[in-house]
């Protein structure tokens, strides 16, 4: 028996140790984190796992709720959907009043829910209110502009904040989700973004290929933060938490560093993730103050010629009669905008195997716009 333990022993160090040595040690840190505080896994719970910074709100402007509040049955079609993808919220805007809320899982209307990629598209959303406010020139600047050593890559030099909002950056990412050895799951858990963003190399010419990877908002966050010398958290909430009357103060989690997450991780409640949805449909228009440029909120939400289903990392469906666009997230978050019913529809979720139709878009996703914006 002893012998057995110190063989076990040995074994276990010996696999620590190459952990260690080969860069994965920030999984010690997942399982540290995951074992004491909830689920094994990412989840929309996960405000209290890491550190973050508060995104402050101000005045606050609740949602009125329409005369039939509530009254609507949802048909059996989604309510399936809803228990089978784990969801833990639903709320549907119509005409800027709530026709529809719902909670799951001991959640409520202060629930702050993960963002997870929904992240990305407030992102795009933060480069537009920069370009207004003169920190930054276009879309199109130059990556090397703001950060020098991109001007000595082969491909770097060629970068814009464009090509990471579009995810046609070039980088040498493999965007990755069920292995904890992945650069994702790193990404997640890792002390230091910026060490990992600034290292991932461009691996070919940006603009000539579209592909999904996380790091590329990373560096466009970091972009913002340098050019207006300000916090994500800390302009995000000057710019659309405070302007918008949100109904409460959010956070944004950071690295060891105080870096944000700016590939995920905004905590935020459901009926606030709505107000996004509805300042984005109106292009940047909210109660008779023009937010953010309305020029540029259509250049967003106009998808690319290399993918027409996607944005600056807002994804489409121009395909049928009912146009819609959607933010979305890792475990089945989404915020949905279908400007023709003036409806906005935001769940968040659990369940990371949804089925994706030719284009990487969520089918549960347009079931939801066609059938909500049917009844409601």
């Amino acid at each position: 028996m002893k012998k057995f333990l110190s063989v076990f022993i040995a074994v276990i160090s010996a696999f620590i140790a190459i952990v260690r040595l080969s860069g994965y040690h920030f999984i010690f840190k997942a399982f540290a984190l995951n074992i004491k505080k909830g689920p094994i896994t990412p989840s929309s719970d996960d405000a209290e796992k890491f550190s973050s910074r508060s995104i402050p709100n101000k005045d606050p402007d609740p949602w009125q709720k329409s005369t039939s509040y509530n009254s609507t049955v949802i048909p059996e079609t989604i309510l399936k959907e809803l228990k089978k993808t784990r969801a833990s919220s639903l709320i549907v805007i119509r005409n800027n009043k709530i026709m529809h809320e719902e909670y799951w899982k001991n959640h409520n209307s202060s629930s702050l829910m993960n963002s997870f990629s929904m992240a990305k598209g407030i992102l795009s959303l933060l480069v537009g209110c920069a370009i207004d406010d003169g920190y930054l020139q276009s879309e199109h600047q130059l990556l090397s502009s703001i950060f020098p050593s991109y001007k000595n890559s082969k491909y770097g030099k060629h970068l814009t904040l464009c090509h990471l909002m579009t995810m046609q950056a070039g980088l040498d990412w493999k965007e990755e989700y069920h292995h904890p050895f992945s650069e994702n799951s790193k990404q997640y858990f890792v002390e230091d973004l910026a060490q990992q963003a600034f290292e991932t190399e461009c691996k070919e010419m940006p603009g000539q290929r579209y592909e999904y990877q996380s790091v590329a908002a990373q560096l466009l966050g970091l972009a913002l933060r340098k050019a207006t010398q300000k916090d994500l958290a800390t302009y995000l909430s000057e710019k659309i938490w405070i302007p918008l009357g949100m109904e409460s103060s959010a956070k944004w989690s950071i690295d060891k560093k105080g870096v944000e997450k700016a590939f995920c991780c905004i905590h935020a409640t459901p009926r606030d993730f709505a107000k996004i949805g509805q300042l984005v449909m109106h292009n940047g228009y909210w109660k008779g103050k023009q937010i953010i440029s309305e020029a540029y909120c259509k250049r967003m939400l106009t998808p690319t010629k290399i993918n027409d289903a996607f944005g600056f990392t807002i994804w489409a469906d121009d395909e049928d009669s009912l146009q819609y666009r959607f933010f979305y997230g890792f475990l089945g978050q989404f915020i949905i905008m279908i400007p023709e019913k003036q409806m906005v529809i935001v769940k968040t979720g659990f369940y990371n195997r949804l089925e994706v139709d030719k284009k990487k878009r969520p089918v549960q996703v347009k079931l939801f716009a066609e059938e909500l914006s049917k009844i409601m």
